[in-house]
């Protein structure tokens, strides 16, 4: 049975794990979202759905996330509670069980590398909490504003992380909806590496 994420244990320790950009200005700001016509490496949404960390890489990109949005506010020792924390399957984070040795050479990895902003995904729509727009409001949006730019490989990468970001599989049905254009475009700008990124994401979900 598969153990519901402890995210209570972050909240009440004050952890952060959400951050919108502080430093890249949108193009677009309404109560609902923003939009970043060049798009915006600085979103970080952690444990923003249901999908849990099944491989080492992504828990290592977890921990340097965390460590880079919480060096200001908690120690080094409170910052290997935390990454232990959420290594221990038990807490709902993670669907696998780490060796101990493992792990604490990824927290020291962390402890000494850390500190520079996480590689991340580059994002154009950012949608505000309680913004009151379901699913299928969102990737419309999402939708109409991608759509503005030229199709090529670069915007349908957007969209697929997009789609993922509110926690819908990517289909290339999906995608030729929401930028208006048919299947068989969508298909033709499919390169291996979107194709892979695109199965990547799924498994995530």
């Amino acid at each position: 049975m598969s153990q519901d994420r402890n995210i209570k244990w972050l909240n009440d320790r004050r952890i952060i794990y959400r951050r919108n950009p502080i430093n890249d200005k949108p193009n677009i700001e309404t109560d609902q979202y923003m939009y970043y016509e060049d798009g915006t490496y600085e979103c970080y949404t952690l444990f923003n759905t249901r999908a849990k960390i099944t491989t080492y890489k992504s828990l290592k990109w977890h921990f340097l996330v965390l460590y880079y949005l919480n060096m200001d506010n908690i120690l080094n020792s409170d910052f290997v509670t935390l990454a232990r924390f959420i290594a221990d399957k038990e807490n709902g984070f993670v669907t696998f069980f780490i060796k101990n040795k493992l792990l604490e050479d990824m927290i020291g990895d962390v402890l000494q590398q850390g500190g520079d902003p996480p590689v991340n995904k580059i994002r154009k729509v950012i949608f505000k909490d309680f913004s009151g727009l379901d699913l299928k409001e969102k990737l419309t949006i999402v939708g109409q504003l991608i759509g503005r730019s030229k199709l090529d490989k670069e915007t349908i990468y957007q969209c697929m992380v997009d789609i993922h970001s509110n926690g819908k599989k990517i289909t290339i049905r999906w995608m030729a909806e929401l930028l208006g254009v048919s299947q068989r475009t969508i298909y033709r700008h499919m390169c291996d590496v979107l194709k892979k990124e695109k199965q990547i994401l799924n498994e995530e979900i």
